[in-house]
């Protein structure tokens, strides 16, 4: 074998990569904690429970008057109505001590508390003060101008998962949290090293046979955009003594190695000579069967990685992204990168506000019929809409309605779309939240669209979905979930869950009481029209609304119109003394020191689309959910597992 024997054995790209790939320690590195102000472009090494509710307190969303709804019904401009101005104003930071009884309003800046008793907000604009009164010339809702507690962000809810690459977006969130610092993956360390005897710093005065050195700033650039630290080690002329110190003294300060030119050979090669007499197990790959890329050395040594990239800047640049970055982005804890713009269908009958071009933050679900496009539904204030979006559509403005199935164009938000490996659409549990995390880190992404369990069933029937989950009570069987599953689709046990009203300690009214005593007082004050103790409602499609509907056997209670969409917010309304009661799962309950009178054992399932059910990641799911350790687990966090 002569000196210009240049390669060991040219092989397949995928054979090379699985060599070097089987040689490394392929594992997120070490995680450190840093203050949030650093943690942009940084990767979440655990997943981050919110320790509060956002917002943390029942928020007015205009300028206007606080007000019960009721009193408002039937106002117009012809025929306005007329309530008694109470004589404070509560702006945004004050606290509401006082309530708001039948015939009174309250002027409220925007991000004001809503006292108790007000169930709505009358906009400055649609009313008008006058001696002491407040003239209502339009009707409002119950909610209408109320963000609730906890119906963005709910204590104990997982906002961001292990995995998760922090924009300014996730940081907003963190933010919103009260988080100051957050534990992230440490960035690699990559040396980067130029040889030859023919290679100029760029600002050097060219000589002849020079070669300005372009590639160091292109991959140290290229380093920075897979999320790794460069450092420029220099250039280093054709000496053997000093490549072997500056190689050892990178391989001891650094992750990852790269050495550019001297691949080869040849009498001048020295990087290759070097880069041989490293060990455990030293050299996996040189030579690829690609173009551009052929000269490529991969070497490994106590499972770092050291690359010999090929001299020519375009081969340089192309075996790095196809060897090296994706090693770089597993070490920084990275995922895949994403797009920019795509076209899919809107899942859902969209209104908009004629006379403005508005921005709908959408969710991206991919289908057998391509991507659907979820309007993201949680409103202007809320933190986690913007951070969980993909992208948005722009709806001109004259448009007044955007049907269901409509072909949209999505912008996406950042650089680009990453598709979830399991598409989740229903209802939200915590349990799910932990079996999401989980499959997280057993590299499996996944999109979870809290809808409720009516939603989800009618994802999952068209296949806009992998797995919906449910909770829904047939009154005629007193089943959960199978007699509502469709054709084509799959019904999976999932765990117990326990319903039951909740209340504050000490509150008389329950206490000490079974449930149907409880039950008989709360229907007895509703006829009486009491509005001393007040409830807190579930959201309509909900399986909870349906339990609610049937506990009441049609009274309809103080508060029987407000609606949050999750347990957590009930329980926040009711710890908050804004509600009196409602119907919560334990668990949530317990968290907050609730008290908890049971009152249905209910089935916590999942629908699955039987064309989906052979997918890799709805496989590794329902892997997951027959685990002992995760259904142990499951246990203790208060679930019932058959």
């Amino acid at each position: 074998m002569s000196d210009q024997d240049q390669f060991l054995e040219v092989i397949d790209r995928d054979v090379a990569e699985a060599r070097f790939r089987g040689a490394l320690s392929l594992a997120p590195l070490s995680v450190e904690e840093i203050p949030l102000t650093d943690a942009l472009g940084r990767v979440l090494a655990d997943d981050v429970i919110a320790r509060v509710d956002v917002p943390s307190f029942d928020r007015s969303n205009y300028d206007g008057f606080a007000i019960r709804a009721v009193d408002t019904f039937g106002a117009s401009e012809q025929a306005p109505r007329r309530v008694r101005l109470r004589p404070e104003s509560l702006d945004a930071g004050t606290p509401a001590t006082g309530e708001i009884a039948p015939g009174e309003a309250v002027a409220i800046s925007t991000g004001g508390m809503v006292p108790r008793g007000a169930d709505a907000v009358v906009m400055v604009e649609h009313s008008e003060s006058r001696d002491g009164m407040l003239v209502v010339r339009r009707a409002v809702t119950p909610g209408f101008g109320i963000a609730f507690a906890g119906t963005d962000i709910a204590r104990g809810e997982t906002v961001l998962r292990a995995g998760t690459r922090l924009t300014s977006r996730e940081t907003g969130v963190l933010a919103a949290i009260g988080e100051s610092r957050v534990a992230v993956h440490q960035r690699p360390r990559v040396a980067i090293i130029s040889t030859g005897n023919e290679i100029i710093a760029p600002g050097d005065p060219m000589r002849p046979a020079g070669v300005y050195d372009s590639n160091a700033q292109v991959l140290a650039d290229a380093v920075r955009e897979q999320g790794g630290t460069p450092r420029f080690w220099g250039i280093v002329r054709d000496e053997v003594a000093a490549l072997r110190g500056m190689l050892h003294q990178a391989l001891a300060e650094s992750d990852v190695v790269l050495l550019s030119g001297g691949t080869s050979k040849g009498r001048g090669d020295l990087c290759y000579r070097v880069v041989a007499e490293l060990s455990d197990p030293g050299i996996v790959v040189h030579g690829v069967a690609l173009k551009p890329g052929k000269p490529l050395c991969l070497a490994v040594t106590a499972g770092k990685p050291v690359a010999i990239l090929p001299g020519f800047p375009t081969s340089a640049i192309f075996t790095f992204h196809e060897f090296i970055a994706p090693v770089i982005r597993i070490l920084g804890g990275h995922a895949v990168e994403p797009r920019e713009t795509v076209t899919a269908t809107l899942a859902l009958k969209t209104n908009s506000e004629i006379g403005r071009t508005e921005y709908l933050l959408v969710g991206l679900v991919k289908t057998d019929h391509g991507l659907s496009a979820f309007p993201m539904g949680k409103g202007s204030g809320s933190v986690t809409t913007f951070s969980r979006a993909d992208g948005f559509v722009t709806i001109p403005r004259h448009t007044e309605i955007v049907p269901a199935g409509e072909p949209v164009e999505v912008r996406l938000i950042g650089r680009g779309l990453e598709i979830a490996d399991l598409i989740v659409i229903g209802s939200h549990c915590v349990g799910l939240d932990f079996l999401l995390s989980q499959l997280q880190r057993r590299g499996v992404t996944s999109k979870l669209l809290t809808v409720g369990s009516t939603a989800g069933l009618t994802a999952a029937k068209r296949g806009e979905c992998d797995i919906a989950g449910i909770h829904l009570l047939d009154p005629a069987t007193g089943e959960y979930n199978r007699p509502f599953i469709p054709d084509g689709v799959e019904w999976i046990q999932g765990y117990g869950r326990s319903q039951g009203i909740v209340f504050r300690p000490g509150d008389v009214r329950f206490e000490g009481k079974t449930l149907a005593q409880i039950v008989d007082e709360i229907i007895a004050r509703a006829k009486a029209d009491d509005s001393t103790c007040v409830m807190v409602n579930r959201n309509q499609g909900s399986g909870t609304r349906i339990l609610i509907d049937r506990l009441l056997a049609g009274a309809r209670p103080a508060g029987y119109a407000m609606q949050p969409s999750n347990h957590n917010a009930v329980v926040a309304a009711v710890s908050q003394n804004r509600a009196d009661w409602g119907l919560a799962i334990e668990s949530v309950a317990a968290a907050s020191g609730l008290r908890f009178i049971p009152y249905q054992q209910e089935c916590y399932d999942f629908a699955i689309p039987k064309s989906r059910s052979s997918r890799p990641a709805v496989r590794a799911f329902l892997e997951l959910l027959s685990d002992s350790e995760i259904r142990r687990h499951l246990a203790a966090m208060g679930f019932q597992i058959s």
